[in-house]
């Protein structure tokens, strides 16, 4: 049912806030009758002496009194000559305040605004005012009146924050272009989604086989498939179908098409086994890239002679007073001896060993060595088990901003590492781009060294970049598969070895680290897991505890799914209280003291910390609310000491983190690890989902639910399959 929404007309007297950022502004409005008005809403650029019509609804809020808070607004400029000082004197334009304003309005009266747009020479008559400022003046309102056109044009389409880039972007042509071809809105530096641009197509009588709207929509379904199931390309066949469907035109028209579009080098194909896959150039471009790096990092590295190697080896193992395994030692050889090695297994098998054997024994012959990982915990474990700063990869290679490029990374094939040595851990989570980022910045001779478990859970982006180096057989690979006497006394690594070699896990020993409590019914898993945060680990181990523990689940839905836990484990821990300010969005209530994550990577979000400014927030990073401002539409949340402020319109990036899916744990790694076992999706009830979780706890893992789920996971070795090309690539090039 619709609601019957109100309006208003008046004048812009006063501005009384605007958030720079939302553009969400409180005006005090006079409309003719000597009544001011108080509206709120979200108008960027909104001026003093502005004549507005507003349409929305009355409201009244508790501490201001009655507002009209609009939705929707029309401006344009004053023709009266009050109204004109009143908004040349808001200093809208640059180099106009309340006395130069003075000036124009005594001299010109209402042809003022006509002779600063058309005859700016004429302004230098006024005394003060020099042919140069007068140009001045008038470039300032004349791209003022341009943007002006450009956001009512574009205001039922785009964000104030879309409008800005698109002017600045394409001036005062924006609006032929837009007019032209409406999808140039879906590439990378604006961002928005086919099916916005596609709306806005159709108000501009596009035609539904416009060449614009088929490329865009085949893109659309490559990125889409990309975030959603990890693929770098399609087969052709699944894409025309695909493409037909949302399209809403035949298979043979957009078949055509692609041949099209790829004769024209604006998509990318690669056959194999006599399927074309077809993917974005931007893709392909990675995939060739990283190809043919790893072919040149291994052939550009020069080899310690085996004597010298063997005698740093040596060297390292009296420092550390150990005795290296056989294949730990194959690794600290490989890695000195290629220029790119790969280095896997799973707990308790002596990577870490290997990292701190490695930097000791590049660190005595003078190499320089980083350490980095894909996510900032993941960072900050690999920084404690060495002692040595490893950086997140994004930093490493220097993520910056400006406004014409967006976000980018600084180190480049231009300005690349100075690094002799690179080591990632955690390589399964590097995606196909920031894999092929990583290695633009590699410079000549450079050795690289992945450390990861390739039986972990692929990257949540594009590609599966690990598995498909290992799978090509080019890349040199030591597979550590002995477990250590300290570890095998730890049965979260023994059960984790059980699971990935498809055996059942042990779960009827009750004073080791990994427990499980039974439950027969789902429904009751939910509350056994809230008693445990809430009050059995605390009583048993201490209040304390209470910030070491982490629920990981399988799935988002379903009794045991991570939205249901989180809304039982936010009412126990942290329910709402008088002295706690909370703000609702997009179906879920933030309140102040709440775990959230970060859950996609925004590279522009600034956050301080002991007065030093940093930039970039990553999938996985969890924070706490610290403050919630209504006023100004911010939420303030601390992420390990990091406080970062976020506009109320930016809280899709936030989730509550009481509970994760096993997905967003990748990379890092907790105290205590529940896991609710519970009938959720099939596809997601897979070994190495298990495995995953499992294999994210430090010190204690509970499982809590029925043995039979835990079993059923086990036997389902079901992989999910990626499209990717990397590997046969990988093989070409050699």
């Amino acid at each position: 049912m619709d609601i019957k929404k109100d309006k208003i007309e008046g004048k812009i007297e006063n501005v009384v806030y605007r958030n720079d950022v939302t553009d969400y502004s409180v005006l005090e409005i006079s409309d003719g009758e000597e009544n001011l008005i108080t509206a709120v809403g979200i108008m960027p650029m909104a001026f003093e002496g502005e004549c507005v019509e507003l349409v929305g609804r009355w409201t009244f809020h508790k501490e201001f009194g009655k507002q009209f808070a609009f939705d929707s607004f029309e401006k344009k400029l004053p023709e009266d000559v009050d109204g004109i000082l009143q908004f040349l004197s808001s200093r809208t334009v640059k180099g106009v305040g309340p006395v130069t304003a003075l000036k124009i309005v005594n001299r010109y009266g209402r042809d003022s605004f006509d002779v600063i747009e058309n005859h700016p020479e004429w302004l230098a008559d006024i005394p003060g005012i020099t042919l140069k400022k007068a140009a001045a003046i008038s470039e300032s309102f004349r791209e003022q009146s341009g943007l002006r056109g450009v956001m009512m044009f574009c205001k039922d389409f785009m964000g104030t924050g879309e409008v800005g880039k698109v002017y600045k972007r394409f001036g005062v042509g924006a609006i032929g272009i837009l007019k032209e071809n409406p999808y140039v809105m879906c590439n990378h530096e604006f961002g928005m989604s086919f099916e916005r641009a596609d709306e806005m197509a159709r108000s501009f009588g596009v035609p539904a086989d416009s060449e614009h709207r088929v490329l865009n929509g085949i893109i659309y379904l490559l990125n889409y498939n990309g975030m959603q199931n990890g693929h770098t390309c399609l087969p052709e066949d699944k894409l025309i179908s695909a493409a037909s469907d949302i399209l809403d035109l035949s298979a043979e028209v957009v078949g055509k098409m692609l041949c099209e579009f790829l004769d024209r080098a604006e998509l990318a194909s690669y056959r194999h086994e006599g399927t074309q896959y077809i993917m974005t150039s931007e893709v392909s471009e990675d995939e060739d890239y990283i190809a043919k790096r790893l072919s040149k990092l291994n052939s550009q590295a020069v080899s310690f002679t085996v004597d010298n190697a063997a005698a740093l080896i040596e060297k390292v193992e009296a420092e550390l007073d150990i005795r290296f395994a056989r294949k730990q030692r194959e690794a600290l050889f490989a890695s000195l001896d290629t220029g790119v090695m790969i280095l896997t297994g799973g707990p308790g098998t002596g990577k870490t060993t290997v990292v701190r054997a490695l930097l000791s024994i590049y660190k005595s012959i003078g190499a320089r060595v980083v350490l980095a990982a894909p996510t900032g915990r993941a960072a900050k474990r690999m920084s404690e088990a060495t002692s040595e700063e490893a950086k997140t990869v994004h930093r490493l290679l220097e993520v910056d901003k400006d406004e014409y490029q967006g976000t980018f990374f600084s180190r480049n094939a231009k300005n690349p590492l100075r690094e002799d040595v690179v080591i990632v851990d955690e390589a399964s989570m590097l995606d196909l781009h920031l894999m092929a980022s990583l290695m633009r910045a590699l410079s000549r001779g450079t050795r690289l060294v992945l450390i990861g478990d390739s039986d972990q859970l692929p990257s949540v982006g594009a590609g599966n970049v690990l598995s498909d180096m290992i799978r090509s057989e080019r890349i040199k690979t030591v597979e550590l598969d002995e477990i250590f006497r300290q570890s095998k006394e730890s049965l979260i690594v023994t059960n984790a070895h059980r699971i990935n070699e498809g055996e059942a896990p042990l779960l009827n020993v009750t004073d080791s680290d990994f427990f499980f409590v039974r439950r027969d019914r789902d429904d009751a898993v939910p509350e056994t897991i809230a008693s445990l945060v809430t009050e059995r680990l605390p009583k048993t181990y201490g209040k304390s505890i209470k910030d070491d523990i982490q629920v990981i689940s399988p799935s988002r839905k379903g009794i045991g799914g991570v939205d249901n836990l989180n809304a039982v484990l936010q009412e126990k821990i942290n329910p709402p209280a008088k002295f706690k300010r909370e703000h609702s969005a997009h179906g879920t209530v933030f309140r102040e003291g709440d775990r959230v994550m970060q859950v996609q990577n925004n590279y522009e979000i600034e956050w301080e910390k002991n007065g030093i400014c940093g930039m970039g927030l990553f999938n996985g990073d969890i924070g706490v609310i610290s403050e919630i401002n209504e006023r100004d539409e911010r939420l303030s949340v601390v992420f390990d000491d990091k406080i970062a402020v976020y506009d109320f319109d930016m809280l899709d990036e936030l989730e509550l983190s009481y509970a994760i899916t096993v997905h967003k744990s990748q990379g890092s790694e907790y105290p205590v690890v529940i896991v609710p076992m519970y009938s959720c999706p099939i596809p997601l009830m897979t070994r190495n989902l298990f495995y995953t979780a499992v294999t994210r706890a430090k010190r204690m893992v509970i499982l809590v639910g029925r043995s039979d789920i835990a079993y059923r996971m086990v036997e389902n070795n079901r992989e999910v399959m990626r499209y990717t090309m990397l590997c046969e690539k990988i093989i070409d090039y050699r």
